[in-house]
């Protein structure tokens, strides 16, 4: 009741029931509501707001816009939490910011708190803020607990921070996503339309993945003869149906969460794995794009969409595609023998396809820090680099993606991306040129880009640059509007071909089998959009915890770092377990990339922060 009186304040009316009138009195007599006239109004030395916690701050988040939102430091929350209905007090601040303390909290939020137990305190895990509680505290130091956050009553024991697979649940509590770890749902495998679909399996498809790949989306053949390309799909949507309770579980997930070691499928195991994987020698259900290209430009001439069947007659690693494109000695069948064939004549093709491309588009110094783990400990990081066999298949999606984008009207599922602002620009220009190289604005974006690269090629910094680059864009999102993607380079673009991990593929598909807009198209993009950005912080904040596991272990290890952000005084490693972040205490305004030599001091396993001193 109060939050709604707050808001009739702030709204300036003057109707209130007999039982908010006695609330008002009391607030009056507090000092806390003032009257003027024949209306309430809040005391000015007061804020009434929503308490929202971030990672290293909290906001009061206003409740009718009378105000801007006020940041908090953790110290003056007073034991307030994320979701709470609070009272905050303006305290002097010489900076002239309008900086505030919680001095009441007026209605807990219902939700659950992520905590762990140290010297008979809560602590909650995400922020590392101690809890005012008055509940008795039983369990020893480093008991992670589940409680509630209005009672602090424990909803379920997760484990002791010291044991390394409590990791996983932790990143999957923190970010809502725990339910993953026992939904099971039934699928229904009888079902068969075999006699509606276009009968492939005699083309000698083939995948292309990674050796560790479990589900495989997407399979290729391409007729040398008539210049055709076949990019077939798993036609997961002929398996879930819409509005099913699979469908309404694969909504919500958005898309498969990929750690470590495992992967948790945005579809169960006996669709992700089995019914919809195009396996090797298995007849599959499959969408398939029909890529029609002109033998001498290589441009589309045409493009069709069929529901067919068509079997996978071998799958290879990237490496091996790898080995054959760079005719490196491998020996091989005869089926093989002609795989390989087509696929060298499509790479060469793929090339000037993508070099035409980049015309208009970027092309960036890639890679992934894959993190190998033994046990759940990490033993080591290896770094995936986008590599020939990568680029052709890269090509070959991006032509389906295209040409599915172009069935659509104007309204539909789109993959979009913004360009970045000038202001953006104009920082990634000074940055740059204080790395030592001499770049300047030119025109437009595009030109700007490319001439930043184009120097970097000259520097010991090409990589690192991109980086630079590639932050100051915007982040890529699904839209219902038929926007540009910057980044590609392309007038429109969409998901097509991976709808065993992607709810937007899904969507799409079903769009382009039957002509018609999902009426909440609007809420749905915006809802994967939220998922994957949130799904990316999951799996970042679980390779932290495996990071700084490692680093607990290796105290006073020296280690090379580079110093990756100079105002939060950062490094992360770069050669041995690279990709580590690292807070150094003895920073001196070391320059942006340099590269150093570090001890490692202490870890907090709980927040994941490693601290290390620079050796001088």
């Amino acid at each position: 009741m109060l939050k709604e009186i707050f808001l009739k304040v702030e709204k300036k009316e003057d109707t209130f029931n007999k039982k908010e009138e006695q609330i008002i009195n009391d607030l009056i007599k507090e000092k806390i509501l003032i009257k003027i006239d024949e209306t309430y109004a809040i005391n000015s030395k007061y804020k009434i707001g929503i308490l929202k916690v971030e990672k290293n701050f909290a906001v009061l988040c206003n409740l009718g816009n009378e105000y801007k939102n006020i940041k908090l430091d953790f110290d003056n929350l007073n034991g307030a939490y994320n979701g709470d209905l609070v009272l905050a007090k303006r305290i002097f601040n010489p900076k002239s910011q309008i900086k505030a303390q919680i001095i009441k909290i007026y209605e807990k939020n219902e939700n659950s708190i992520l905590v762990c137990v140290k010297d008979n305190s809560f602590i909650s895990v995400k922020e590392s803020i101690q809890l005012n509680s008055k509940k008795k505290i039983n369990e020893t130091n480093g008991t992670v607990l589940l409680i509630q956050n209005k009672s602090h009553e424990i909803i379920k024991t997760i484990g002791h921070i010291d044991d390394v697979k409590i990791d996983e649940q932790i990143s999957l509590i923190l970010h809502n996503e725990d339910y993953r770890l026992n939904n099971k749902i039934e699928i229904d495998s009888k079902m068969d339309d075999t006699n509606k679909r276009i009968d492939l399996t005699n083309l000698p498809f083939c995948t292309i993945d990674p050796s560790s790949a479990k589900d495989h989306d997407d399979a290729i053949y391409f007729d040398k003869e008539e210049c055709i390309l076949y990019v077939a799909i798993a036609d997961v949507s002929y398996f879930v149906k819409q509005n099913s309770t699979l469908d309404k579980m694969a909504y919500k997930k958005s898309t498969s969460i990929y750690l470590p070691s495992k992967v948790l499928p945005m579809l169960p195991n006996e669709l992700s794995e089995d019914l919809c994987s195009l396996k090797e020698g298995i007849n599959r259900y499959a969408f398939v794009s029909k890529i029609y290209l002109d033998k001498n430009t290589f441009e589309v001439l045409k493009s069709e969409f069929i529901e067919a069947i068509i079997k996978s007659h071998k799958k290879f690693s990237y490496g091996r595609i790898d080995r054959v494109l760079a005719n490196k000695n491998d020996t091989y069948t005869k089926l093989e023998e002609s795989i390989f064939n087509y696929l060298k004549d499509l790479y060469t093709i793929t090339k000037k396809i993508r070099e035409k491309r980049l015309q208009s588009a970027y092309n960036f110094e890639s890679y992934e820090h894959k993190l190998k783990l033994v046990n759940h400990i990490l033993t080591s990081v290896s770094i995936e680099k986008s590599t020939s066999s990568h680029q052709l298949i890269e090509e070959c999606m991006l032509l389906a993606n295209v040409q599915a984008s172009k069935r659509l009207n104007m309204l539909g599922i789109y993959r979009i991306h913004d360009e970045p602002s000038f202001q953006a620009i104009a920082k990634l220009v000074d940055d740059v040129n204080s790395l030592g190289l001499k770049v300047k604005l030119k025109k437009n974006i595009y030109d700007t880009i490319t001439h930043i690269q184009k120097q970097a090629k000259y520097s010991s910094l090409l990589e690192e640059i991109d980086n630079l680059i590639i932050h100051a864009q915007t982040q890529a999102r699904y839209s219902s509007k038929k926007l540009s993607h910057f980044g590609l380079g392309f007038a429109s673009y969409s998901h097509f071909t991976s709808p065993i991990r992607r709810y937007a593929d899904l969507i799409l598909h079903r769009i382009l089998k039957s002509n018609k807009i999902p009426k909440n198209i609007i809420e749905i993009c915006e809802h994967i959009s939220n998922k994957e950005r949130d799904i990316n912080k999951l799996v970042w904040d679980y390779e932290d915890r495996k990071y700084a596991r490692y680093a607990s272990s290796h105290i006073g290890l020296e280690i090379d770092i580079k110093i990756i952000d100079t105002q939060k005084a950062l490094g992360m490693t770069y050669n041995k377990i690279s990709g580590m972040k690292i807070s150094l205490d003895n920073y001196k305004g070391q320059t942006l990339f340099s590269k150093q030599k570090v001890l490692i001091k202490s870890v907090n396993i709980i927040t994941k922060k490693i601290i290390a001193s620079i050796k001088y």
